[in-house]
């Protein structure tokens, strides 16, 4: 397969695609559960990976009884949460930042688009500044950037207009089916990723089982007609 490279930029969701986070979520959520009368189980917690913060937020406000806090301040306890143990150790994904860096090296615009708040994703763009030497994501679209969280395909139209590219033009990677569903909607060749939710198949759905060993110039058949899943040449 040629070396050069058909994608024009990539989007990357930040929570389970980048970084490891969503145990730091879910740690957060139970600590917040053991707090109010409400039930909340870890299939709950599942349910909202990928989901907007503001919606997972009012969902876990409703289900745990929380009648003392706003969903801001329910928002902004999960993310300090979250950032305290960022602060303590940044766990990448398999093969995530090897495909971060040489993506960059190959000149491709990068963008991380993200449910969280603007301040965690910032957090995370300085660390892979600090582990790779350079800069490497042009700018970030985070929760509270949009008025429509994912599943709604703002966010990923957000991206691609400031990036001056047609969807089409953009790699997504995802982890979750909300983000999926949104990379999807907004028209992105959307890619896949499993964490610690499965992913459905679907007519046109490319699955990847991992970024481990993906290297910038397989991201080359995410633009052939066949739009394939399986990941030539590793």
């Amino acid at each position: 397969m040629s070396s050069a490279l058909i994608a024009s930029a990539v989007l990357w969701d930040l929570d389970g695609t980048l970084v490891d986070t969503e145990q730091y979520w879910m740690k957060g959520e139970s600590a917040l559960a053991a707090r109010y009368p409400g039930k909340w189980t870890h299939e709950d917690g599942l349910a909202l990976v990928g989901l907007s913060l503001y919606e997972s937020g009012r969902i876990m406000r409703e289900r745990m009884k929380i009648t003392d806090r706003s969903v801001e301040e329910i928002i902004d306890e999960l993310t300090a949460v979250v950032m305290a143990e960022l602060e303590r150790e940044v766990p990448w994904r398999p093969g995530a930042l090897e495909l971060v860096r040489e993506l960059h090296l190959h000149g491709v615009p990068q963008v991380i688009v993200t449910m969280s708040m603007r301040r965690m994703a910032l957090a995370v763009q300085q660390a892979v500044h600090d582990q790779t030497g350079f800069p490497v994501f042009d700018f970030v679209v985070a929760g509270d950037d949009v008025v429509n969280g994912k599943p709604h395909p703002e966010a990923y139209l957000i991206a691609a207009e400031r990036l001056g590219l047609s969807p089409q033009e953009c790699v997504a990677f995802e982890d979750s089916i909300n983000g999926l569903t949104s990379a999807e909607a907004a028209g992105t060749r959307a890619v896949g990723v499993p964490n610690v939710i499965e992913l459905p198949e679907a007519p046109g759905r490319v699955i990847w089982p991992t970024l481990a060993g993906v290297e910038p110039h397989h991201l080359n058949q995410l633009f052939q007609p066949s739009f394939g899943a399986e990941i030539q040449g590793q």
